[in-house]
């Protein structure tokens, strides 16, 4: 049996207020200074924060006293219509009709209308699957354009009690006559660890692990950087650890192919700090054909993305139409993701390697 707790913005306050409390899980609501409500879930070993009626974006998380989050001059999230507004984020669903960064020939926000976006609805849930108790935030955003698309969304986010990894959702059903062209990427911006070792099931090969050689317009290549382009499509290991973060002002980009499974049919990657302990990052790639790579250490913003699951890649709706990266949902089609992600302590480290070693 599931409980539902319906959330509402009117109780969010500059006084937190507690909505559920159930052993080692809570959920408490408040209001940032900006003005941006939001809901915190807790259990025995950290949190997360959730905006539940803006994109349902996650804005922070934090676990056995260790922030994932990427560092940025957002000191809170602020309203905003585009993610560019407030990227400081944990997390955020970056599509669903458009997706990416877009060129010239696009006209798409950056990152599709999806981020920002205000949900109409939002509740907990509370209940005990195969996988044990566990404490849902869900969100709904219902989306219709005259002469366009029609869908209804639901971002998630899954908490147990004892664990450091949750899981990210997102369903999604075409509710129009016509077919919908789906572009989704689930975007975690984890905190950069300098001096890190990105591990994955696939070698750092230049045909498995792809630098990005398309600049796109917010970054202003110089010589050295576009040099620095040439050198990684020969050499993608370089930046297998991040023992230069110089090198990540401009941002650098790769994509990850043909990543290895487990018998469930999902991969695992993992950024392993030289504390022990790391981040980690599981998902279908049934579900998520692409998986991109962001990094980046400039004096502003600091983010490593090691995975990004998407199913498509980030250069804007024509060039990923002309690829064939732009899926179809069928009138009244669903379609579902999950990721789960969040901290490993040294033990988690230890094990998470070893899984990813047998699969590589």
């Amino acid at each position: 049996m599931t409980a539902i707790i319906p959330l509402h913005p009117d109780l969010c306050g500059e006084a937190e207020k507690t909505i559920l409390a159930a052993g080692a899980l809570s959920a408490t609501l408040f209001q940032y200074r900006t003005g941006v409500p939001a809901l915190r879930l807790r259990n025995a070993r950290g949190e997360v924060v959730i905006l539940p009626w803006m994109g349902g974006m996650i804005w922070s998380a934090a676990f056995d006293g260790v922030n994932l989050t990427m560092a940025s001059g957002f000191d809170a999230p602020r309203p905003a219509a585009t993610i560019a507004e407030t990227y400081g984020c944990f997390a955020f669903h970056s599509g669903l009709l458009r997706n990416g960064v877009p060129a010239a020939e696009d006209e798409h926000a950056a990152h599709g209308e999806f981020p920002c976006a205000p949900m109409q609805r939002a509740w907990l849930e509370l209940g005990e699957d195969d996988a044990g108790p566990f404490l849902r935030a869900v969100s709904e955003r219902d989306y219709v354009m005259g002469f366009g698309a029609h869908y209804r969304a639901h971002p998630s986010v899954t908490l147990r009690p004892e664990e450091t990894l949750f899981d990210i959702g997102l369903a999604v059903e075409n509710l129009s006559g016509k077919p919908m062209e789906l572009m989704y990427m689930c975007h975690i911006n984890f905190a950069f660890a300098a001096g890190a070792r990105i591990v994955q099931p696939a070698p750092f090969t230049p045909e498995r692990t792809v630098v990005r050689r398309a600049v796109p317009a917010h970054v202003r290549p110089n010589p050295d950087y576009l040099a620095l382009i040439e050198d990684l499509a020969r050499n993608p290991a370089r930046m297998e650890r991040l023992d230069e973060p110089q090198r990540y002002d401009p941002e650098q980009v790769f994509y990850v192919h043909g990543l290895g499974t487990d018998a469930a049919g999902e991969t695992h990657l993992m950024l392993q700090r030289r504390e022990g302990d790391g981040f980690g990052i599981s998902y279908a790639p049934a579900q998520f054909p692409h998986t991109v790579r962001w990094i980046m250490a400039d004096p502003d913003q600091q983010v490593a993305a090691f995975a990004l699951p998407s199913t498509c890649q980030p250069e804007g709706y024509a060039a990923e139409k002309r690829k064939g990266h732009v899926r179809e949902l069928p009138s009244r089609g669903r379609a579902a993701f999950t990721v789960r992600t969040g901290y490993l302590d040294s033990a988690a480290t230890a094990r998470m390697g070893a899984l990813i070693s047998s699969l590589g």
